[in-house]
This record gives structure tokens, C-alpha cells and sequence, in this order.
């Protein structure tokens, strides 16, 4: 009875093979690797920016944030093994390894959804709701309370395969693990967990956040168009609606491109008839399932301006950071020369002071060892302009003066 308990839980994937072509496991394989990488980069982006500029968040945005960690959460734990499974034909774990896989897929998963569901509620209440928007109504301490009931949330469906409540499995394509979605065909447990999943997972965000985007663009709509009637138009005010706009039809445009493909196929598979359903179908939709790792933090980073403000603030940091680094041979080469100066510099007044010349003679000479070229570049001291000197006669000796030194009544009779 238990052996065959234990062997129901992966009948359809004992031998652990994919079911499609190899060069579509290659093709998913790449397609992973790529999608791994720009979310690791743009989580981790989003997540130093949100770090940098941790004083001055705002509650809203520790959705954001969370979101973020979700998402990296799935890059971590399934990217990694679902590429090296792909190119390698075949599930290259066991069978806890799978369920340890579909654990942290349900629970990453389900986080980022129920995480978009919680925000765009709360982006409704603070753009239609005036009185919540204003003064502390939504402080920090309820944004941590909503953010601990999504992750419970999402804690509940993922530990309800591990009690009994539906089943984990191998995907139909063999080279990742999820809920077994035919389990439902002999399996009345398994089938109100696919059809609460169903409900309470996708039907119930969906509309949430149809519903929330739906009323915000409405509002701003009515709000820009109390705008137009004054004689002078607030561009602040405008650019916020467009803001608002974009932001909106983009995580409703993400939501439904990532989840809906799988979404559609799961049910399918559950409730129709599961021969139908080509593997490949399986294949395509769970890598549009993960491709909301990718779109979130792009999403973010381009419609919110103070985290593209941020980045761009950051970016000039680390560049001018990489610029001394990579100037900073200058100096050395600067004091080289400096030395390299002053040493030819006393070898020239050590020449003109045993040539019998005083020690503040200047300029260049057939006396000093450097070249005249050296003279005006710096090479042995300071350049010197030719200056006009006069011979004066005083009693019965000659004096040689510069014409600059003579008083203005003497360089006028000289000149």
C-alpha cells in the first residue's frame, strides 16, 4: 500500500525523460540561461537601488521590494537546475529534489502574484481613496503587515501538496517539476486544490487588479481633465497621470502575458482531457510563467522616476569611481616628471655656478647643459621671455641693467 502510494506520486515521470525534442530543450535551455542572467542583473539592480536609497522609501514601495525578492527567489531556485535539465535531456535531480523544485516554484510563484494583486490594490486606494492617501493612513507598519499575509498566503498553497492537499510532479515535458495537474483524473483532493489554485490564485488577482488599474485610469482621467480647465496647465500634475497610465497598462499587460499561458494549459490538462495537451504547449507556457522575473524590475525601473533618478545617480557614482581608478597613473607620472625637472634644473645651476655665473641666471645659454628647447618646455626651470637690458656708463664703469628696472624718465630718454 505504501509502495504503491510513493510510486502514484510520480507515475507520470519515473524515469525522470523529457517528453519533447531535443531541440527544444535546447531552444527552452538557452531561453532560461538568457532569462536567469537579466533577472539576476535587473532584481539585483532594483534591489541596490531600493538599498541606496532606503531612507526615503516610501510604504508603497516596499512592494516593489518584495516583489523583487520573489522574483529572485525563482531565479535562484529554479533557473539553475531547469537549464542544466534542458540541455541535458533529462531531470537531473530526484524525486525530493522535484519536490523541493516545485515547492519553491508554488511559493516564489504565488508570492509574485499575490504581491501584484496586494499592490495595485493599494495603488488604488491611494489614487481613488483621497482620505488614504493623505496624512498616515497607510504607514510603513501596514505595508509589513500586508507583505507577512502574502507570503502566508502563498505559504498555505505551497505546503498544501506536502500534507496530502494535491500532489507535486514532474511537468508533462519531463524536465521540471510542478503541481501534478493530472492528479485531478483519480484524485478528489487534488482536484479542489487545482480548481481553489484556479479560483483563488489567478480568477480572484485577475480581477483585482483589472478592476484597481480600471479605476485608477478613470480617476485620472476625471483628474486631468479638472487640469484642462484651468487657464494654465500644471505639468507636474499631467506628467504624474501619464505616469499612472503607463504604469498601469504595463503590470496589466506583464500580468496577463505571463500567467494566463499557464494558467490556460493547467486547466486544460486538469478538467479536458490531458492527451490533448501536447507537452511542448507545457513547455512554452512555464517559460512565459517565468518570464515575469525578467518584466518586473524592468517595469519598475523605467515608469517610477525616482528609481530611475536613483540609478542614474549611482551610475555617474561608479563611472567617475571607474574613471579615477583607471586615471589615477596621471599623478604618478605628473610627480616623475616634477623630479625628473628639478634634477636637470640643479645640474644647470651647478654648471653656471663653476662657470663663474650667479646661481639666478636664467634663461637658456651656451653655459648650461640643457637645450633651449628644454627651457620653454619646463626640461631645466621655469620659461623665461628675452628681456631688454641697457649698458649705463657711471663714472668710469660700465653697468648692465634691464630696461624694466630703469625709472620711467630714464626708459623714456633711452627708448
Amino acid at each position: 500500500m505504501g509502495n504503491a502510494s510513493e510510486a502514484s506520486w510520480f507515475s507520470q515521470s519515473s524515469s525522470f525523460l523529457s517528453t519533447i525534442s531535443k531541440e527544444h530543450d535546447i531552444l527552452m535551455g538557452t531561453t532560461y540561461f538568457t532569462f536567469g542572467i537579466l533577472s539576476l542583473v535587473g532584481n539585483g539592480i532594483l534591489l541596490f537601488v531600493a538599498y541606496r536609497k532606503k531612507s526615503s522609501l516610501k510604504p508603497a514601495e516596499f512592494f516593489v521590494i518584495n516583489l523583487s525578492i520573489s522574483d529572485l527567489g525563482i531565479t535562484i531556485s529554479l533557473f539553475p537546475l531547469a537549464t542544466s535539465s534542458a540541455f541535458a535531456h533529462k531531470w537531473l535531480g530526484n524525486e525530493t529534489t522535484c519536490v523541493i523544485y516545485a515547492f519553491c516554484g508554488v511559493l516564489f510563484g504565488l508570492a509574485s502574484l499575490t504581491n501584484l494583486t496586494v499592490l495595485s490594490s493599494v495603488c488604488w486606494l491611494k489614487v481613488c481613496v483621497p482620505n488614504f492617501a493623505s496624512g498616515s493612513k497607510f504607514s510603513s507598519c501596514h505595508a509589513y503587515l500586508l507583505i507577512v499575509g502574502v507570503w502566508c498566503y502563498s505559504l498555505i498553497f505551497a505546503i498544501g501538496p506536502l500534507t496530502g492537499w494535491g500532489r507535486y510532479g514532474s511537468e508533462p515535458y519531463g524536465t521540471a517539476c510542478c503541481i501534478d495537474w493530472y492528479a485531478p483524473n483519480h484524485s478528489t483532493a487534488a482536484m479542489s486544490y487545482i480548481v481553489c489554485l484556479f479560483v483563488f490564485c489567478y480568477i480572484i488577482p485577475c480581477i483585482i487588479i483589472f478592476l484597481s488599474y480600471v479605476f485608477i485610469l478613470l480617476t485620472v482621467k476625471g483628474s486631468r481633465q479638472a487640469v484642462q480647465q484651468h487657464m494654465s496647465p500644471q505639468n507636474k500634475i499631467a506628467n504624474a497621470h501619464t505616469l499612472i497610465v503607463k504604469l498601469s497598462v504595463a503590470v496589466c499587460i506583464g500580468f496577463l502575458t505571463a500567467w494566463s499561458p499557464y494558467a490556460f494549459v493547467s486547466m486544460w490538462a486538469a478538467f479536458v482531457n490531458k492527451t490533448e495537451v501536447p507537452p511542448f504547449a507545457f513547455a512554452v507556457a512555464a517559460i512565459f510563467a517565468k518570464s515575469s522575473t525578467l518584466y518586473n524590475p524592468i517595469i519598475y525601473l523605467v515608469f517610477k522616476p525616482n528609481f530611475r533618478k536613483s540609478l542614474c545617480r549611482d551610475w555617474l557614482t561608479c563611472r567617475r569611481t571607474l574613471c579615477a581608478c583607471i586615471c589615477k597613473r596621471a599623478p604618478a607620472q605628473k610627480v616623475s616628471f616634477t623630479l625628473s625637472s628639478q634634477r636637470r634644473r640643479e645640474e644647470c645651476n651647478s654648471t653656471r655656478l663653476s662657470n663663474g655665473l650667479p646661481e639666478n641666471h636664467g634663461g637658456a645659454c651656451r653655459h648650461c647643459q640643457c637645450s633651449e628647447r628644454d627651457t620653454g618646455s619646463g626640461g631645466c626651470g621655469p620659461e623665461t621671455t628675452p628681456q631688454r637690458t641697457a649698458r649705463i656708463l657711471q663714472g668710469s664703469t660700465h653697468s648692465e641693467m634691464v630696461v624694466s628696472q630703469l625709472s620711467n624718465e630714464m626708459q623714456s630718454d633711452f627708448l
